[in-house]
């Protein structure tokens, strides 16, 4: 396998009680890339991203990531180098948590600040990605006090921690207002842009929330991939409509997409 390739699919499958989840898909990632995984609810794009996670293990056919294999490798070392984003771990961070300690916990891969010891770096780093994601006055604030759009930023700045050498977000802009959703896609964008930054999967509903700097597309209906491939060439009105089962008019204008329908 290519030292480039962080995720590689190759005829993966998930079958739970007789129902495929994802069907016989093939799909890698490469060190440079930034994609994203569109298609409408139960396409299957939660159950992918797990994989890439080292969260699920497939039914049928092999993933690789980062170079290791699912079921032949330690997933919870491997999971230290991975950094994700998503509603299910919100949801476990308690409220009384301080904002910049759930960001830091992210070191030791634990939720919830017990007995670790951080070194003053760490903590410069905490906050300096809260910054980064615009949330960086909240850090001795507690979690639960936070809007659903400060959380979300919050979870970023956690997932990026490690300095992961694979970066995954879960619908990072679902349930946002406007502003809010305009002010992520564009930090996302920027992050999105750095050469520095990790491999990057996002996973969405919307084409109006794919950030300009996004390089790659992967469209999921009924656990099946319907395209995939380089952004400008899958986003289109053929594809979406195929995707979620509705005639679709795609614009795109200055880097950003738009949908409704024909």
């Amino acid at each position: 396998m290519s030292e480039d390739l962080v995720i590689a699919l190759e005829s993966a499958s998930v079958v739970r009680s007789g129902t495929h989840l994802l069907r016989d898909v093939s799909w890698q990632v490469e060190l440079d890339e930034r994609w994203v995984v569109l298609g409408p609810n139960g396409a299957g794009k939660t159950t992918l991203l797990n994989l890439a996670a080292g969260r699920l293990h497939p039914s049928t056919g092999t993933v690789h990531v980062l170079n290791e294999r699912l079921g032949r490798t330690d997933v919870n070392e491997l999971r230290t180098r991975i950094g994700i984003s998503t509603a299910h771990l919100a949801q476990q961070i308690p409220g009384e948590e301080r904002v910049v300690d759930a960001v830091l916990t992210a070191a030791w891969s634990v939720v919830g600040r017990w007995r670790e010891s951080y070194e003053k770096q760490d903590e410069s780093r905490g906050r300096a990605l809260l910054h980064q994601f615009g949330v960086g006055q909240l850090a001795d604030r507690t979690f639960g006090t936070l809007s659903e759009g400060e959380r979300k930023r919050v979870l970023i700045a956690r997932a990026l921690m490690t300095d992961p050498e694979l970066l995954l977000l879960d619908e990072p802009a679902a349930g946002l207002d406007l502003g809010a959703r305009e002010d992520l896609v564009g930090r996302l964008s920027t992050l999105a842009m750095d050469p520095d930054a990790p491999a990057t999967v996002l996973v969405t509903h919307h084409v109006e929330e794919i950030p300009p700097g996004f390089t790659h597309a992967l469209l999921l209906r009924e656990g099946s991939v319907v395209a995939q491939g380089l952004l400008t060439d899958v986003i289109t009105g053929d594809n979406l409509s195929k995707a979620f089962g509705l005639p679709l008019v795609v614009e795109r204008s200055a880097g950003r997409y738009t949908a409704r329908a024909a």
